[in-house]
């Protein structure tokens, strides 16, 4: 029996083992087990490992994506461009990092806003970040990070409320976990008069489907998406993965 597996630190709400578990059964693969493991620190991995000898991939969610790393033997070319690891393939000893948000959010971008957005604004700088950011470098799309502070290579919320940002910047992706369930009624401090129907907002929470950051951004006129079919392109591209 083949064991593919989640760590990260509350897994509760994990879409993975669901949307494996169904994959399975639809497809009739019978020798494969998907299980959630939750690590009260990263330095536990090892002991995982060591005691789960059938384990041949996992997926890795929040904390550990960039903590996981010291303990593999090698960084696939997605995981060098992000950064950050979010699956792990096991062979006979061998651990390999893969980033496949990276393909997932390119996929699902490209498929939202087509061609002809030339800078974007990027809300958050913690490491769902990271894999947005690989993607825009990857479609020459600019960008500007925004943080709650501000600082070197990044604008605050406050200057981007000051500034006129979002009358180049016509492509907002949300990667903090800010309305995410059952925070549904928190939304980013954005001057949301100046986004208008040249503007795509992409939020990467999918719970709830319409966050309140989207519904504020439909409401003007823009195109919103949610992270739903970014999470479904990574999950296929880490099974592609995994079995390769």
């Amino acid at each position: 029996m083949r064991k593919f597996g989640l760590i990260g630190k509350t897994l509760k709400h994990s879409f993975s083992k669901k949307y494996f578990t169904e994959k399975f059964e639809k497809e009739g693969i019978a020798d494969a087990t998907y299980e959630l493991y939750e690590l009260g620190a990263i330095k536990e991995f090892p002991e995982l490992l060591a005691t789960q000898p059938e384990l041949v991939g996992l997926n890795v969610t929040l904390p550990y994506k960039e903590p996981v790393m010291q303990f593999l033997t090698e960084l696939d070319q997605s995981a060098e461009l992000v950064g950050a690891v979010n699956v792990i393939k096991i062979n006979q000893g061998i651990l390999t990092g893969y980033n496949s948000d990276y393909f997932g959010f390119k996929q699902s971008l490209e498929q939202f806003i087509g061609t002809g957005v030339e800078e974007a604004l990027v809300l958050g700088t913690g490491g769902s970040s990271k894999a947005v950011i690989a993607a825009l470098k990857a479609l020459n799309i600019e960008f500007k990070l925004v943080s709650r502070t501000g600082g070197e290579g990044r604008i605050s919320y406050e200057e981007l409320k000051a500034g006129n940002y979002l009358q180049q910047a016509k492509l907002i992706v949300n990667t903090t976990p800010l309305g995410m369930f059952p925070n549904i009624d928190q939304a980013a401090d954005l001057p949301y008069a100046q986004i208008g129907a040249s503007h795509f907002v992409f939020d990467l929470v999918y719970n709830p489907e319409e966050t309140l950051l989207m519904r504020l951004a439909r409401t003007n006129g823009a195109q919103v998406k949610n992270g739903l079919e970014m999470l479904y392109l990574q999950a296929e591209k880490s099974w592609e993965i995994w079995n390769k």
